[in-house]
């Protein structure tokens, strides 16, 4: 049972089970807002939506607040939420892990109602849905992903124009080049041809229609 201010297991070590994921999540709990949880796994903050919430568990092993480092942001606030946690990340060198897949390294740029923007160096501008986002990990100010200097991966605007949702942004890519979901499925990669009543048409490799419904793309990118 939850209580009004948090949860019960607040400051203990526990263990996180999260949908599509072989291995689990393990660390302190450090926060739970009414969206997002955070963990403490004595290195890095790990920030996980609580939609994302497969299984959760105390095990033994305790850790001093010592083990704490400087938080990347503002907890224990009113104003800690899924969304403003993606509002503060805008711009820092972060790792995301979206449905299972290997992490991706890269910045936040932008933040829309049901999505949001992710430059990789690997992948360029990503659109990723709020729905998919398996957990966030901001890294230190000090730590260039890929140890590239600033230079060699600014962070470029996104090179289309953004809108409001995931839906309508994906309207406007229609006769556009695409990679679905970082291209995991040959068969999600292609011309995308239109959407009709949540169904998307991507004309793959061979010149085949392939229908795709939107809640199962995580992520969709222009190479």
């Amino acid at each position: 049972m939850l209580v009004k201010l948090g949860h019960p297991l607040l400051g203990q070590r526990v263990e996180i089970y999260v949908p599509d994921r072989a291995h689990s999540l393990s660390g302190k709990l450090i926060e739970w807002g009414q969206d997002m949880l955070v963990l403490h796994n004595g290195k890095h903050y790990i920030y996980i939506p609580l939609l994302q919430l497969s299984q959760m568990q105390a095990v033994a092993g305790a850790i001093g607040e010592t083990d704490d480092p400087q938080s990347n942001f503002e907890l224990h606030s009113e104003h800690f939420s899924y969304r403003n946690v993606l509002m503060n990340a805008k711009g820092m060198f972060s790792e995301i892990c979206i449905n299972g897949q290997p992490a991706v390294h890269g910045y936040l740029s932008s933040v829309m109602n049901d999505f949001f923007v992710f430059c990789s160096p690997a992948h360029h501008s990503i659109m990723v849905t709020l729905k998919h986002l398996k957990y966030l990990i901001p890294y230190s100010p000090n730590v260039n992903p890929y140890a590239l200097t600033p230079d060699q991966i600014p962070l470029k605007p996104t090179p289309f124009s953004l809108a409001r949702t995931f839906e309508q942004q994906m309207n406007k890519l229609v006769d556009q080049f695409v990679i679905l979901n970082l291209g995991e499925d040959p068969n999600k990669i292609g011309l995308l041809k239109g959407i009709h009543q949540n169904i998307i048409e991507l004309s793959n490799a061979a010149g085949e229609s392939v229908y795709v419904h939107l809640d199962h793309v995580q992520t969709i990118h222009v190479p």
